[in-house]
């Protein structure tokens, strides 16, 4: 008998884990992965590339036609790797300009709008892991198993630290902090779609337990509905 194909939505903190986790546990059940955060990325880099106005709404209804964002898997790694206007945009999007101004571009409107458009398309065939930060708020409020992320802060700085040293970016552990905790603010408060845990979220706090374990308690509880 061949299992159910699910939704597997997971939010949570920035730096909680989400993206590591989510690729991961997406691989090992053969599910397509899709980073709502890596969206938002994208479209930010493109405002950055492209000198945007971000404020004027006519200019973004404009550039968002212009968009294109799909997940194609990279044949090396085996993992799904974001692709804007078909070029992999996967590291370019990690940077530190992106990093600081995509809080802005997520809280707006017509941006949530279009994005949160492409995500349902792509998942509504199931079989789908999929984070980000409103994926069962908004995205998939449906979803047959959510989680969401926490961890400490400093945890959270560290892995995200860690993370720039491997892609050669300069930034100081204290930097990553304060972007951390300004983000964190941005997100829970936004009035479009904020960040928060709903009564059907299971909560995997991942301070103190490794990758492995993090997808072993997802897999346990994605096997309780799909078997």
């Amino acid at each position: 008998m061949i299992n159910k194909k699910i939704i597997i939505a997971i939010d949570g903190l920035s730096g909680s884990g989400k993206s590591s986790t989510a690729k991961l546990l997406a691989k090992e059940m053969n599910y397509k992965y899709l980073d709502s955060g890596a969206m938002y990325r994208a479209v930010t880099l493109y405002i950055i590339e492209n000198s945007i106005d971000y404020k004027n709404l006519k200019m973004l209804k404009t550039i968002l036609d212009k968009i294109e964002l799909e997940f194609i898997k990279d044949d090396m790694s085996g993992f799904y790797q974001i692709h804007l206007n078909n070029k992999n945009v996967e590291k370019k999007i990690r940077s530190k300009k992106v990093s600081e101004l995509v809080s802005e571009i997520s809280k707006i409107s017509i941006i949530r709008k279009k994005l949160v458009q492409m995500q349902r398309t792509i998942g509504n065939k199931k079989g789908i892991v999929m984070e980000g930060r409103d994926i069962g708020t908004v995205v998939f409020p449906r979803a047959e198993l959510k989680i969401f992320m926490k961890a400490d802060l400093d945890i959270r700085a560290k892995r995200r630290f860690n993370e720039f040293e491997k892609l050669g970016k300069k930034i100081s552990l204290e930097e990553v902090k304060s972007n951390l905790t300004d983000r964190d603010n941005k997100d829970s408060n936004r009035e479009d779609s904020p960040l928060k845990v709903t009564s059907d979220s299971l909560i995997l706090d991942t301070t103190l337990i490794s990758l492995e374990e993090q997808i072993e308690f997802i897999k346990k509880e994605a096997k309780k509905i799909t078997n």
